[in-house]
């Protein structure tokens, strides 16, 4: 048996090595190595993949959140909604641009912020709500849309872990996840269900004017023509190394998530009788498309657990092991211990197992085996 890995990044490789390969030579002959024709392919593809009118790509998924907000001209204490559950680049963007993070506690079944308790985290300064589509299956969107119209706030998702879901609202309509709200930013980093072979991110928007501004901001606020500047902005290019690849990988991106929700099917099948463990919950009006495959380990028993599984070779990750309100860098945010119990119990109780695209079936039959016979 091959060496059980969290993410699989040589195997993907070698399935689309000649594609790839010549995408990455045919950049090299060009050497447009910045702004290359294939970047703005990319964007194109992708937006009419994600049904967006607009897709900017940028550096980094951090920076797609940066720029987001640039763009809304949001200003210095204004307050944006988001969950303490999730990857520190969310809230730090915020606290970079002068904005103030309001934290809202999650749902303990899907990890996503709770829309039912916005209200009470709403203030005469709140301009923006950032819902985290967290593990690959997107917020209760409807009710956040819904939320954010009637108080007139802007709405920027953070897509990185859910490229390649679906959302059906009430009236059958279908759109992917993040193209939702207001601006949705993505990653490519490259354990990503779409990743590049190094940083990258992306804006999508349907909104014109928001996004000629973004793609302004991230050339420097540039306007189109060379050395005049209309914005204050950043260097934050995708390279054209990166969007030939990923140019690439965006034609299997569902037959990627396919073979994510095959492997969750096999987990799923396998532990939903451990009493101990608890799978994934399904949002109906979203699809998962198993950026991680996160259990809930009860009874205390998730780090034992955890320590079991790498005595067997097999890689377990804790997504996330400390809520973001505890941070160090976040206690001027004035929250403690005990703020967000929910988030605080999903802590102590997470964890993930390797899914992706290259998993075999000896891997996987090991992982399963291993796992059921830690709780017989």
């Amino acid at each position: 048996m091959k060496e059980i890995k969290m993410v699989d990044l040589h195997g993907q490789y070698l399935q689309h090595r000649d594609e790839i390969n010549n995408a990455i030579q045919e950049v090299l002959d060009s050497t447009a190595f910045i702004k290359g024709p294939p970047v703005k392919k990319f964007e194109q593809e992708l937006a009419a993949y994600a049904g967006a009118a607009h897709c900017i790509a940028c550096g980094n998924g951090t920076d797609a959140l940066q720029v987001a907000m640039m763009a809304l001209e949001l200003q210095p204490g204004d307050e944006v909604i988001t969950t303490p559950f999730t990857f520190i680049a969310t809230i730090e963007v915020i606290k970079l641009l002068k904005l103030k993070p309001v934290l809202v506690d999650i749902d303990p079944d899907s990890f996503n912020i709770d829309p039912s308790k916005l209200k009470a985290a709403l203030s005469e300064k709140t301009k923006a709500i950032v819902p985290v589509h967290l593990f690959g299956q997107t917020v209760e969107m409807e009710k956040i849309i819904a939320f954010a119209k009637e108080h007139q706030l802007f709405i920027v998702e953070d897509n990185a872990q859910a490229i390649g879901a679906d959302y059906t609202f009430s009236d059958g309509n279908v759109k992917k996840a993040g193209t939702l709200g207001t601006i949705g930013c993505t990653s490519f980093f490259p354990s990503k269900n779409l990743g590049a072979y190094g940083d990258g991110g992306a804006m999508f928007t349907n909104d014109d004017h928001l996004a000629a501004r973004m793609r302004s901001i991230v050339n420097h606020g540039m306007s189109s023509e060379r050395y005049y500047y209309e914005h204050v902005g950043v260097n934050s290019r995708l390279d054209t190394m990166q969007a030939a690849i990923l140019r690439v990988k965006l034609q299997h991106l569902d037959e990627y998530n396919r073979a994510r929700q095959d492997v969750a099917a096999e987990y799923d099948k396998a532990f939903r009788n451990i009493t101990a463990l608890k799978i994934p919950y399904r949002n109906p009006d979203s699809t998962h498309i198993f950026h991680q495959y996160t259990l809930q380990v009860e009874s205390g028993g998730r780090d034992e657990l955890k320590q079991y599984l790498n005595e067997h070779q097999i890689p377990a990750m804790i997504y996330y092991p400390v809520p973001l309100h505890v941070q160090n860098a976040y206690q001027d945010l004035g929250y403690k211990v005990g703020d967000f119990p929910v988030t605080e119990e999903m802590c102590t109780k997470v964890l993930s197992l390797p899914v992706h695209t290259e998993m075999e079936t000896d891997q996987l039959e090991h992982i399963i085996s291993s796992i059921e016979k830690y709780f017989n």
